[in-house]
């Protein structure tokens, strides 16, 4: 039993002080290990107790090897799973004589003093905030990091699959430097599907082995429940909302802000106790919402993904998925919410609103059912993130060598892939645009670099997402939240009306230079949009909708509705067979090629197309169509000639105004900006699996396979 081997003052609290009578078998599995000072990557379901496997043994670390502060960080994604966590790492290190404490951008200026002058033994932070630490000048970076030991990364799935991941390992790499000592890291994740991979992406240049610790096996207990039900519209999914599991606690996601707050509006039409929470909420009116959520039995919250991580809402009955979300891991990270009681099952109710999400939402409980997760991808040739870290490097060390300058991060894998030469080509053109000026070797921020990313104290370099220009929305001195500034570009008839927090408000003036919506409480409907672009499928989730296109028959967790919609649906696709791609005339006259090869494959698909029969060829994740004066012998030939080009060197065509959606797209030579938009949308795998099958082309009435 390895629960003997924490410190025994530890063992006492956690028995008589938090009343547990002994750890899970995966919690205590990782005890010799962590103790042992190896990295780790955690995975275990949503509230499976992810977060007492890695602290519980680093805090026996820290009593048994006297370990002074500041000696644990613990980073995660949002600043919401932060302070949900805070009373309850501030609970374990009280029971034991040692404190934690709060740091990210709305914790107060007197409580980060206090940290600074007397620092606690962990640090709950985010990355962002990390680095400010690392190039304040009103820090101590070195006194303050200097007994650092380890560090926890919740949600690490969150970070890695975007260049967010290669920001945190960046900074974790100039901590360890500041420190003088390898870190211990500890990734923590509910799902993913190459957890070998994740494990050797956190652990960057240490040196230290890192394990993996899988997901405890299915105890013989109740399995998920799943159902997928069509209902045609969201009006008519408030309605099943209303009438089902009345009296239970429901969680309802939703992947649009708009659409959440729609349907807050109709469940409070259809009297349904309902809350409302999404990123664009202001602070006070989602902790409000969450806590009067977690505090009832009989009500529903509406959420975006806001809520997907591990932020504790209380004990869920229900998590009903409106449509699709974006990938298998995400539907597990939901559905993880429930089944925390005793014998309670784990359960998704999907409710399709439209043709294309219940094809999606049908391809996702497939792939779930066959056991498949897909695999975190760090995105390649990160150019703009080593622009970005040279920059704040600029400002930690007060300028830096221009040989020195690339040790700090080096090791970070993203950046050790690229060549010399990249490296350099980088630093030439930020030095080209004066976005750095040099001066007898040393590196310093320029006046350009200073101008774009100098404002309000480089929070603009030290935020790598840009968020979408946004309108502060005021009742009074309230702020209710935020919305796009498209609510306001188009001509209004009449007063117009913006819906936040399930509630509908009057815009009475639209202040545009301080970029503020002033607003009164009114019964009218309203509603607010935001922008974005639909998200493409990879080529595993459109083979799934392929199969059961090309099949006959249903699945048990098909509603009869379902059943009913995908059998006239599969009608359209009456030609379509599992192990085939089919070119074929669409109604409109043009000519489809449909390989379900997902958006990365058929973008170089039609990008090679559109170079052989010299006309417009254009894709989206399931079919390529051809340009309309483009003939049937021309497809045909193209198809052929296509066979013959290799896969690695067809590369999908990125419009130039791509770049300009990259942060710090300034400090990157465009070609390399265009190249690694490139190498991120490709699929050569796709690619190779499409021309691996047979076409057969089907005009008239007639068909003939081309091989």
């Amino acid at each position: 039993m390895t629960f003997s081997l924490l410190h025994p003052a530890l063992q006492h609290h956690i028995v008589n002080s938090l009343g547990w009578r002994e750890l899970r078998p995966f919690q205590e599995a990782v005890i010799p290990s962590i103790l042992d000072g190896q990295h780790h990557i955690i995975l275990a379901p949503t509230a499976g107790g992810k977060t007492e496997a890695a602290f519980l043994p680093l805090l026996s670390r820290m009593l048994t090897e006297g370990w002074p502060a500041l000696s644990v960080l613990y980073i995660c994604p949002i600043k919401a799973l932060l302070n949900n966590l805070d009373i309850r790492l501030q609970r374990y290190c009280t029971l034991v004589g040692r404190r934690s404490a709060l740091w990210h951008g709305d914790v107060k200026t007197t409580e980060r003093k206090h940290i600074l002058h007397e620092p606690p033994d962990c640090l709950l932070t985010t990355p962002e905030s990390l680095e400010v630490m690392l190039i304040s000048p009103n820090v101590d970076s070195a006194r303050l990091f200097a007994n650092l030991q380890a560090v926890i990364v919740d949600e690490i799935h969150a970070f890695a699959g975007d260049d967010r991941g290669w920001h945190l390992l960046s900074v974790l790499e100039r901590v360890q430097r500041v420190a003088g000592r390898e870190l211990q890291r500890l990734g923590l994740s509910a799902t993913v599907g190459n957890p070998n991979d994740l494990g050797r992406w956190l652990a960057g240049s240490c040196r230290r082995p890192c394990r993996i610790l899988l997901p405890p096996e299915a105890a013989s207990g109740p399995q998920a429940d799943v159902k997928l039900d069509f209902v045609g519209s969201l009006q008519n999914a408030a309605v099943v909302i209303s009438r089902l599991h009345r009296g239970e606690k429901r969680l309802v996601f939703i992947d649009s802000r708009a659409r959440a707050e729609e349907l807050g509006a109709e469940l409070r039409q259809l009297n349904v106790t309902n809350f409302v929470t999404h990123s664009s909420l202001g602070q006070d009116q989602r902790r409000q919402a969450e806590a009067a959520f977690a505090s009832r039995s009989d009500c529903v919250i509406v959420a975006t993904s806001v809520l997907e991580l591990g932020v504790d809402v209380g004990d869920l009955d229900r998590v009903i998925q409106i449509d699709s979300p974006p990938t298998v891991s995400s539907f597990l990270q939901r559905m993880g919410r429930t089944g925390r009681r005793a014998a309670a099952q784990r359960n998704c109710l999907f409710l399709a609103t439209r043709d294309e999400a219940l094809l999606q939402a049908a391809a996702m409980v497939d792939l779930w059912a066959a056991g498949y997760v897909e695999p975190v991808v760090p995105p390649p040739e990160p150019f703009h993130i080593l622009a970005q870290q040279l920059m704040a490097l600029c400002l930690q060390e007060r300028g830096i060598g221009r040989r020195d300058w690339l040790r700090w991060v080096a090791r970070v894998p993203g950046f050790a892939a690229m060549s010399a030469g990249e490296v350099e080509q980088i630093v030439a053109w930020m030095l080209k645009h004066e976005i750095l000026w040099e001066e007898a070797g040393i590196l310093w921020l320029g006046r350009e670099g200073e101008s774009t990313y100098g404002r309000r104290n480089f929070l603009e370099l030290l935020s790598v997402f840009t968020s979408p220009p946004l309108f502060s929305v005021l009742h009074g001195r309230q702020e209710l939240g935020y919305v796009d500034e498209l609510t306001f570009l188009q001509k209004q008839e009449g007063p117009q009306v913006l819906l936040l927090g399930g509630r509908p408000w009057q815009v009475n003036h639209v202040d545009w230079q301080r970029r503020v919506a002033f607003v009164e409480a009114t019964e009218a409907p309203g509603r607010s949009r935001w922008k974005g672009a639909g998200r493409g499928l990879s080529y595993r989730v459109c083979q799934a909708i392929k199969q059961f296109l090309a099949g006959s028959h249903g699945r048990d967790w098909w509603s009869q509705r379902t059943q009913s919609r995908i059998t006239e649906i599969r009608a359209d696709f009456a030609w379509l067979d599992a192990d085939t791609t089919f070119v074929l005339a669409v109604p409109d006259g043009e000519i489809q090629w449909w390989t379900f090869g997902g958006v990365g494959a058929n973008a170089s698909l039609s990008q090679a197309l559109s170079e052989i029969t010299l006309d417009r060829v254009t894709s989206d994740s399931l079919a390529i169509t051809f340009g309309s004066s483009t003939t049937w012998n021309a497809v045909e030939g193209a198809l052929q000639h296509l066979r013959r080009r290799v896969p690695e060197e067809m590369r999908p065509a990125v419009a130039d105004e791509a770049v300009d959606g990259l942060k710090f797209s300034e400090s990157v030579p465009r070609e390399l900006a265009l190249n690694m938009l490139q190498n991120r949308l490709l699929d050569v795998a796709a690619v190779r699996h499409v021309l691996a099958q047979s076409v057969r082309v089907v005009h008239g009435h007639s068909e003939s396979p081309t091989s």
